[in-house]
């Protein structure tokens, strides 16, 4: 693939589909969409299909609403979303990129806008954080939370094997080069699966060099840093599970994980009626490993009812 390749973020579908051998008769009904959330700063989403969204997907730091599209692309359903602030296509946050807070209030305001009556909210990592404080700071745009490899017992020291990735260089001189830090950091992964998600989450620059999207709102300072530079403080959201009052379940990756058992315990001892479920063969990011097994999982908790 040429370097200089023009990007079509709507044409790589179907290779998605091609990989895991889903169905497909033509790409599917996605656009982009833009809400903004405070004068001037805009939050990105796609929104897939033109009903009203019945469900809301947030990816994990460092990542984009693309993360979802195979598992999108397998439960076929009209759905939202979105680029959390500082990444993919959306403005910075308030209170930078990694910011729970002001990254669910965000939400808030673009959940209310584009999909105020989803069945659930589905946030990995970073976006499971953000899901937690978009219940706190609006319960009734909530009606079930789903947790995709994260509790708010993630610390800086289990979440090392992500930051030790994102945390790389500042740029890259070229394609290859990036694909293969990728590859490197993802080796369960097919390479036509990590070029898609480069693609989605990387820009090249006038000067031929890569950088990822969510560079552009660097917070270390320190030359060659990039990325997240440092783990939030999830702990304090621990308060606010235990004030959740709609149906929670937690995915967990069992080829690897972030989340450790005593995270589990802390999860069932604050909602003892949750549901936690492993896949097998999945890491943290389990959209990107198994999901098709995550599509199944989450059409069973959140539509199983009818």
């Amino acid at each position: 693939m040429p370097e200089t390749q023009a990007y079509d973020e709507f044409g790589l579908f179907h290779e998605n589909a091609a990989e895991y051998g889903l169905p497909y008769d033509g790409p599917p009904e996605v656009r982009r969409v833009d809400v903004e959330v405070s004068p001037g700063r805009a939050v990105s989403s796609l929104v897939w299909g033109h009903n009203p969204p019945e469900l809301v997907l947030v990816h994990g730091g460092a990542q984009n609403a693309h993360t979802w599209d195979t598992v999108a692309l397998a439960l076929g359903r009209p759905l939202l979303a979105v680029d959390l602030p500082g990444h993919g296509h959306s403005d910075g946050g308030p209170e930078g990129s990694i910011s729970a807070g002001s990254n669910g209030r965000d939400l808030a305001t673009v959940v209310a806008e584009l999909a105020p009556h989803a069945r659930g909210v589905v946030g990995m990592s970073l976006g499971g954080i953000s899901s937690i404080a978009l219940a706190a700071a609006a319960p009734e745009l909530v009606r079930a939370l789903v947790l995709v490899d994260i509790t708010p017992g993630v610390n800086a020291q289990k979440a090392a094997p992500v930051t030790n990735f994102v945390n790389g260089p500042a740029s890259f001189d070229s394609f290859d080069e990036l694909l293969a830090r990728t590859i490197e950091h993802n080796p369960g992964r097919s390479e036509s699966s990590l070029r898609r998600g480069i693609l989605h989450n990387a820009v090249q620059r006038e000067d031929g060099s890569w950088v990822w999207r969510y560079a552009r709102f660097r917070t270390d300072p320190t030359p060659g840093a990039s990325g997240i530079p440092a783990h939030p403080d999830f702990g304090d959201w621990w308060e606010a599970i235990s004030a959740i009052t709609v149906p929670i379940l937690l995915v967990r990756g069992l080829a690897w994980s972030v989340v450790d058992d005593d995270d589990v315990a802390e999860l069932l001892r604050r909602q003892p009626t949750a549901t936690v479920i492993g896949v097998e063969g999945a890491g943290h990011s389990i959209q990107g490993d198994r999901p098709l097994e995550l599509a199944a999982i989450l059409n069973d908790f959140l539509f199983a009812a009818g």
